[in-house]
């Protein structure tokens, strides 16, 4: 009996262990979207001063700065939304592990899981 609890204890920490990892990762690719968005949300502000300098001078630079510009602020927002979709649909921190916890204990009580 020792022996089977010792293992269901084993069997838990390692599956803590996993939900650990999983929430690291989650949380790395979140702020690597987040440097993303602030990276290109920095660049579509500096080409927009550049594009309004360079709106004097000659005809298609406006056009071509402009674009640029537009395509970068694009990408902000895309990773943005990325970040926000990323953060909404988290998993519950640990949520397997209680799940199995609730299990083992419907277990011990002579319950059905």
């Amino acid at each position: 009996m020792l022996a089977t609890l010792l293992a269901l204890v084993h069997t838990r920490l390692e599956l803590v262990g996993i939900e650990i990892e999983e929430q690291i990762e989650h949380a790395a690719g979140v702020l690597l979207w987040s440097i993303a968005a602030i990276f290109f949300a920095s660049l579509a502000v500096l080409l927009l001063a550049f594009t309004i300098v360079i709106a004097f001078w000659d005809e298609h630079r406006l056009l071509a700065a402009g674009l640029v510009t537009l395509s970068f602020a694009a990408t902000a927002l895309v990773s943005v939304f990325v970040v926000r979709h990323r953060l909404h649909t988290r998993p519950r921190f640990l949520a397997a592990t209680v799940g199995e916890l609730k299990r083992d204990a419907a277990v011990l009580e002579g319950e059905r899981p």
